[in-house]
């Protein structure tokens, strides 16, 4: 069991580093800041329990929502209005959620039971 757990945090390493690597990348060559905080975003529940989260951040504009498994595969691409999202499709694990809205972009964790 503790190996299964060393693994899974091992890959999710990986995967948070790719992704950093990748925005690294990517704002060199466009000369933008990829990612800029978000003020009061929040993602809740976390752990998800019952198939949905909500986000809310402090303005109720459109946010651009990807899901990925700890492998790098985008599980999830939706756009949502609503500070409610449906995740009751997804696998029990641990996923990367990127959230842009405007030009405030975040990365945050999402562990589903």
């Amino acid at each position: 069991m503790k190996q299964n757990y060393f693994y899974t945090i091992f890959f999710l390493l990986l995967f948070s580093l790719s992704i950093q690597a990748q925005e690294s990348k990517e704002s060199l060559f466009t000369g933008k800041n990829q990612e800029q905080p978000f003020e009061n975003l929040n993602i809740y529940p976390n752990p998800v329990g019952n198939g949905r989260i909500f986000i809310t951040s402090k303005t109720s504009a459109e946010k651009e929502i990807e899901i990925f498994d700890v492998l790098g595969k985008r599980v999830l691409q939706i756009s949502i209005t609503t500070k409610e999202l449906n995740v009751a499709s997804l696998s029990p694990g641990v996923y990367i959620i990127k959230i842009k809205e405007g030009e405030q972009r975040a990365t945050r964790k999402l562990i589903i039971k």
